[in-house]
């Protein structure tokens, strides 16, 4: 049917069209029917909204999704008509009842998703289907394919190397880490995800001084100008398809592993990164004990192979923050108090140049066993906070940008004692009811670690929110659950 464009000024995130109650009733469309929206010889697949009064029986609302993919003005006319479920719907089904996907099948699905085929409901069954049957190192490699295939590629000459944390520990390595490898003359574009399961991603913490949107040949720009790069990946268009499932993962508060060796796996790929170095903490509450941990850097370390990747894993038993600073920006203060060599805070030091050094003798930038030394002295010269800031000034940002928190509240110790237990899940949890990471100065501070002593009436943390209605519910909730236990 023929029907009159009326432009909806904002994105959906993805293809949304939005008809009247009586032209719904009359073709017999329902809310979340695909439709396929045709003008000459353009097309998309949008999902489909029923309004009362927004729109006429002759119109179809659409979102920014449409208006650019179709170029479409106010008033324009394009045809409307049913489209039929895609084939990766019966696809995502059959995982459902454990089967295996192969390499095409899995194309299907994640070409789907990319191009917004498939509706959130649907890419949460596939979510849930891979967290429930796991797949098996075939499925996932060619998953990794699947999701590669999907994007773009950099297309960067040089030694080139990565970083990845499987995450759910608080604390911000990548910033020192990305700035000391840059400094010694690597090319280290790193594209971090926001925020899925912690209160704040490496996106979300730059975020908090500088942009980390760019097109590819912005961020090509920035990376000749200073080696290195700290932006989001979502924005890139590098790995549409697992943007688009780690959305549904946050949602769900799911990180499946398979999806999870893919998802990394592909986006290390897509920058054209040769070594490529996995920090996969373990120990009670994060998100691996020790045998699983072994058994996902074994599992890493095969894939890698089959890709021709130089790829090697750091374990670590890690049961508490790696700094004081727990929310995006608490620990970017914690990033710039390292490089400005004001503070180890805690444990992000020691770390960042455990993991530099590794990524500098992989790559032969330092003999074995002096990477260490090598980035020790990056670091204590000011070379990687030179780096830093030439990074945040080609991202258009300043280390001046950080907005300070509005409302605050300090948790005081009832008793002498020791630090027995900082359980990470529940401080996560903490510093998600208090705005995290949507507000970037919501978050948790931490005076005391594990086993140091603690004096009545000492301050232990301090909670940060812009919300009152927030920080009263993280009162509520530090009050109920004792995140940090003393004895």
């Amino acid at each position: 049917m023929r029907l009159k464009i009326k432009v909806l000024k904002f994105s959906a995130g993805r293809p949304v069209a939005i008809i009247s109650e009586a032209l719904a009733e009359k073709a017999s469309i329902h809310v979340d029917n695909r439709v396929l929206i045709k003008k000459n010889s353009k097309s998309i697949v949008a999902v489909v909204d029923v309004a009362k009064e927004f729109v006429g029986k002759d119109e179809i609302a659409v979102s920014s999704e449409i208006v650019n993919q179709l170029s479409l003005a106010e008033e324009d006319y394009v045809i409307m008509e049913l489209a039929p479920k895609p084939e990766s719907v019966w696809l995502i089904q059959k995982k459902l009842r454990c089967g295996k996907l192969n390499e095409k099948e899995l194309a299907m699905i994640m070409d789907d998703i990319a191009n917004h085929a498939l509706t959130e409901a649907e890419i949460a069954y596939f979510v849930a289907s891979v967290y429930n049957c796991k797949m098996n190192l075939s499925e996932v490699h060619d998953m990794t394919l699947a999701i590669l295939k999907s994007g773009m590629r950099l297309g960067l000459k040089g030694t080139i190397v990565d970083k990845h944390s499987i995450g759910g520990i608080p604390g911000r390595i990548t910033p020192v880490l990305v700035s000391i490898c840059a400094a010694a003359g690597l090319t280290i574009p790193k594209t971090s995800s926001r925020s899925i399961t912690t209160p704040a991603g490496t996106a979300d913490a730059m975020e908090t001084i500088c942009k980390v949107e760019f097109t590819l040949s912005e961020l090509k720009e920035i990376i000749r100008k200073t080696n290195a790069c700290l932006v989001w990946g979502g924005a890139l268009n590098l790995a549409p398809a697992d943007d688009k499932i780690i959305q549904v993962e946050k949602l769900l508060n799911l990180d499946p592993e398979a999806q999870l060796l893919a998802s990394i796996l592909a986006k290390k790929l897509a920058v054209g990164a040769k070594y490529v170095l996995i920090d996969i903490p373990f120990g009670k509450n994060t998100k691996v004990d020790k045998k699983a941990a072994e058994i996902l850097a074994n599992n890493f370390k095969k894939l890698g192979k089959s890709f021709n990747l130089k790829l090697d894993c750091f374990l670590e038993k890690t049961e508490e923050p790696l700094g004081n600073g727990i929310g995006p920006v608490l620990e970017m203060k914690d990033v710039i108090k390292v490089l400005s060599r004001e503070s180890p805070c805690y444990k992000i030091e020691q770390k960042s140049l455990a993991l530099s050094a590794k990524l500098l003798e992989m790559t032969g930038k330092a003999k074995k066993g002096k990477g260490i030394s090598l980035a020790t002295d990056i670091l204590n010269s000011g070379r990687a906070f030179e780096k830093f800031k030439q990074i945040i000034q080609a991202q258009q940002g300043s280390l001046d940008n950080m907005k300070e928190t509005r409302l605050k509240h300090d948790i005081i110790a009832e008793k002498n004692g020791k630090i027995k237990e900082i359980n990470v899940k529940k401080i996560n949890t903490l510093a998600r009811f208090l705005g995290c990471p949507v507000d970037k100065s919501a978050g948790v501070y931490l005076y005391k670690h594990l086993n140091e002593a603690v004096k009545k009436g000492e301050k232990i943390l301090t909670l940060y929110s812009e919300s009152e209605a927030e920080l009263e519910e993280g009162l509520k909730f530090y009050n109920k659950f004792q995140p940090l236990l003393i004895r």
